[in-house]
């Protein structure tokens, strides 16, 4: 049985990296959560339209309360205070095309692709076209051999973490893999992952 939690070695990053530097995605490795708070706050101007994602990763790193915070216009944050229904909706439809996205995914093959699983879907449309930037912030033991075990990990162990998650906050009974997006290229300065050499999000 595979173990979904094992850190990524030095060389499977680096081919990893090497892979997805080919296929137009920026991606680079740093080695604790601090080095990748900060480095997303290095990407991102103050003052910048921000949509952070539900992420267990960027609550973990402290990234989501920074972006969430008074210095960057967060359309999450404006959503979740707005108590208008059709100012909420045009806020969720401006969610869809932001400045700067920023989250994770659920796998990463030494291929150079990227695999996100999605209940809602809301994520995927910034994702795949809709944002000017993406960052993911990537715990290495989401690096997998190829597609076949990405989507493995996907099922096997992130849908039950995310179940056993949202049953423990009363949100629900579980969740549900009902979209995946594979990003197999990207254009060229658009995707950025950061790797951390830590066991973040699922």
């Amino acid at each position: 049985m595979d173990n979904w939690e094992t850190l990524a070695d030095d060389d499977s990053i680096e081919r990893t990296i090497k892979a997805l530097g080919a296929k137009g995605i920026d991606a680079f490795v740093v080695g604790n959560s601090d080095e990748a708070r900060l480095r997303v706050l290095e990407m991102i101007p103050k003052g910048s339209e921000v949509m952070p994602v539900t992420s267990a990763t960027l609550d973990q790193t402290g990234i989501a309360g920074e972006l969430n915070g008074p210095d960057y216009r967060s359309l999450k944050k404006a959503i979740q205070s707005e108590d208008d229904e059709a100012k909420r909706h045009e806020l969720r439809r401006k969610s869809l095309s932001p400045d700067y996205v920023i989250g994770s995914v659920h796998a990463v093959t030494e291929d150079g692709r990227a695999v996100i699983a999605s209940g809602s879907g809301s994520q995927l449309p910034p994702y795949s076209y809709g944002a000017k930037h993406v960052i993911w912030v990537v715990g290495t033991q989401k690096i997998v051999k190829d597609l076949d075990s990405a989507l493995r990990r996907v099922y096997e162990h992130s849908l039950p973490l995310e179940s056993e998650r949202i049953r423990r906050i009363g949100a629900g009974t579980g969740s549900n893999v009902n979209q995946v997006l594979v990003v197999n290229s990207a254009r060229r300065g658009r995707i950025t992952i950061i790797f951390v050499k830590e066991k973040l999000g699922f």
